[in-house]
């Protein structure tokens, strides 16, 4: 081989190169979409996961709801009317008192009518009835030395689970200092309670017991702690309980 070929043949073979065949268009938008399709399937995990989240916080809190209102009503709700301690029962026996009476049955709650309306009560001492929505007859003072100006206050009361504690404190039937101090006592010692004179006692009725719809009357003949066992024993059974329709209402019950 002469030299002239051999340089021709180096020549040729310097000249060539290796190329790196480039990606096409098609391969590049191929990869494209699935890192889209790989994205888009992160993101609708992640979302699942945060619904999952908010299903389980809400069954969570709904719970926790459901079991705190029920706790709210059990601890605000009144309690029931209790039954008359025997001790009660058996001084006022002794004393000549009536048992406890309903002198309507079926108390309809909530009369209220406009302040000012002339209201007339049949019973005395009223224990239900119309009365004005806007006076109430506060727990404190427990005792009154004269009667109770608004007996449509003393209604709004009893509606609200108090007790009134009336007393003849004038005339043949009075009762004796004592009894008043007696009755007195346990208006000071119990919770919804106020003694107060009322005129206008039914003849032969010395003390009338008032809760919503309950009625106890003793005669003037009763001794301060006859009076005092009695009284006591009515305040038991139904102040600040469910007897009366607006108990939850009571300013002074525990």
């Amino acid at each position: 081989m002469t030299n002239k070929n051999k340089k021709k043949r180096r020549s040729s073979q310097a000249t060539t190169t290796t190329t790196t065949p480039r990606p096409s268009a098609g391969s590049n938008d191929a990869r494209r979409e699935r890192k889209e399709q790989a994205r888009e399937a992160r993101a609708a995990q992640r979302k699942r996961a945060e619904r999952s989240a908010f299903v389980r916080r809400a069954a969570v809190f709904g719970v926790a709801g459901v079991v705190g209102i029920g706790a709210f009503y059990w601890l605000s709700r009144a309690a029931s009317p209790r039954d008359i301690p025997a001790a009660a029962v058996a001084a006022a026996e002794a004393a000549g008192c009536t048992g406890v009476q309903q002198p309507v049955g079926d108390a309809q709650a909530g009369q209220h009518v406009a302040e000012g309306t002339p209201i007339t009560y049949a019973q005395k001492p009223a224990t239900s009835g119309e009365h004005y929505g806007g006076q109430v007859l506060p727990s404190s003072p427990e005792t009154y030395d004269q009667p109770i100006g608004s007996e449509p206050a003393a209604v709004h009361f009893l509606e609200h689970a108090g007790v009134m504690l009336y007393y003849r404190a004038d005339g043949d039937a009075a009762v004796t200092p004592d009894v008043v101090e007696a009755l007195k006592g346990v208006a000071a010692d119990r919770d919804m309670t106020v003694a107060a004179p009322f005129d206008g006692l039914p003849q032969g009725t010395s003390i009338a017991l008032a809760a919503w719809d309950q009625l106890q009357t003793c005669p003037g003949a009763i001794t301060a702690d006859q009076a005092r066992t009695v009284a006591d024993g009515f305040v038991e059974a139904f102040a600040c309980t469910s007897n009366a329709p607006e108990a939850n209402a009571a300013d002074d019950c525990p």
